[in-house]
């Protein structure tokens, strides 16, 4: 363990110019901390990532339409749970660095008051979801052949994502602390029980009806449902260090929690509200192209969330462990952790573009068999053995700043480049180019090599370590 940390994970040569602030632990004990942290949740990841194709290829027996119907769904999905994500962002940062100064009715306040905004704010934005279903779907991009499916769908994965959402704030807290093991279970049940009533409710087997794309969206709803139970259980535990009842005032909002919560989520929340519209923008442009264009596109998508799934475990890991360590006064630790996750990254990038490149075609096969989509998809997975290098690095450092506080930088980034540079790039090459969906997938490539430069650039100035939260 040793060797190999010398060899790829030396603390000095990543800190480099950085100030030490008191003696670095052994090299080996650094990755095993680090590895500790980062293994559950990039498997975590990874299994949400690899049943999310799986979803794609049980309702892919239903045709392109019903792969183009769902894929067209999730931008305004990922809509509805923006406010969500930029909490549980602000959740584990802060969480982490109370753990790292060994606060731990803070920390425990954090999670409790995170939970009665989750509530409040479920209400309002299912409520909105369900009245602007159709209008929204329209926006995104459905036509004749989706509209009904992606309407259906839409308005069950939304109007009961008052589960998802519980268990993304539990878990969220879990990570802080760096219980990623925690999190890691809830999902693999989840999506377990998804997988099993996928292949009883969409096409009807032992004696179950025959609900299509809607009984996708059921099995959906029933994973999260047990994830959110499993996640209630995990802080139900009065020895832990996050205990749902540890705080002994009554319930109620601290100004200085959510003050610090609204710091850090606010910056979160304008990053995903950027990323969405980029992302809903650029899903516009790929929509136009036709249904079995749109169809290729939606499977290479999928496909890229594995490799996606490994940078955003290791970020996962970088927010616990960049956090805590701020907590602990020792900056130096923060970059160090920061960098191990990169090289971590850089090894897993390398062995998912390997399959890739030699598995790449058979990969799009398991999806369709149409001729069309499997001459798109021998394109598209060109381009995804390159872009899995740029994505996981951007993921990681992106981790590293939020850990450290640095949101704002972060959604910065999102607003100029996946909100501005790939749906205008993308269109650019597609349509006036006329590159079709080739110039798609080299704007979302031009996308991901601009971000990557950019939070690259941000990690190596050490501003992001002086963030007070």
């Amino acid at each position: 363990m040793n060797r190999v940390a010398s060899l790829l994970f030396n603390a000095r040569r990543i800190l480099k110019r950085t100030q030490l602030e008191g003696p670095l632990p052994d090299d080996g004990d650094l990755l095993r901390r680090a590895f500790r942290v980062a293994w559950p949740s990039t498997l975590e990841s990874f299994l949400v990532a690899l049943v999310s194709v799986v979803d794609t290829i049980m309702v892919s027996s239903l045709g392109a339409a019903a792969i183009a119907a769902i894929g067209l769904t999730g931008q305004p999905k990922f809509i509805c749970l923006a406010v969500f994500l930029s909490v549980n962002v602000a959740v584990s940062a802060i969480v982490a660095r109370r753990k790292g100064e060994g606060d731990r009715e803070g920390a425990n306040r954090v999670l409790v008051q995170a939970i009665l905004i989750t509530v409040v704010l479920t209400v309002v934005i299912t409520a909105l979801a369900l009245i602007f279903a159709e209008p929204v779907l329209r926006l995104a991009g459905t036509n004749e052949d989706t509209h009904e499916l992606a309407t259906g769908y839409f308005r069950i994965i939304v109007g009961c994502q008052f589960f998802n959402v519980l268990n993304m704030v539990i878990n969220a807290a879990q990570r802080g602390v760096g219980n990623t093991k925690i999190a890691m279970r809830t999902n693999i049940v989840s999506n377990l029980v998804n997988i099993v009533f996928n292949y009883l409710l969409i096409g009807g087997n032992f004696g179950f009806p025959a609900l299509g794309v809607n009984g996708a969206a059921i099995a959906t709803v029933l994973g999260t449902v047990v994830a959110s139970g499993m996640a209630l259980r995990s802080v139900m535990h009065p020895d832990s260090f996050l205990y749902l009842f540890y705080n002994k005032r009554p319930v109620g909002f601290g100004r200085k929690t959510l003050g610090s919560i609204a710091n850090i989520g606010s910056a979160t929340l304008a990053e995903q509200l950027f990323l969405r519209f980029g992302f809903l923008m650029y899903t516009m442009v790929v929509a136009r192209l036709g249904t079995n264009a749109f169809a290729a596109h939606q499977i290479g998508m999928n496909i890229i969330t594995i490799s996606f799934a490994f940078g955003d475990g290791l970020s996962v890991a970088s927010v616990s462990l960049v956090g805590q360590s701020l907590g602990e006064k020792r900056p130096d630790l923060a970059k160090v952790y920061g960098g191990f996750c990169q090289r971590l990254g850089f090894l897993c990038s390398a062995a998912v573009a390997f399959v890739y490149v030699v598995f790449g075609r058979d990969v799009f096969r398991l999806f369709s068999a149409d001729p069309e989509i499997l001459d798109y998809g021998a394109m598209i997975m060109d381009f995804v053995a390159v872009i899995v290098f740029l994505q996981i690095s951007q993921v990681i450092y992106s981790g590293c700043l939020r850990g450290g506080g640095d949101t704002r930088f972060v959604a910065l980034v999102s607003l100029i480049s996946v909100a501005c540079i790939r749906p205008l790039s993308g269109w650019l090459f597609v349509y006036p180019l006329g590159m079709g969906l080739f110039g798609a997938w080299l704007g979302l490539a031009i996308d991901q090599l601009l971000r990557l430069l950019l939070t690259m650039w941000r990690f190596k100035h050490d501003k992001w370590l002086k963030i007070k939260i």
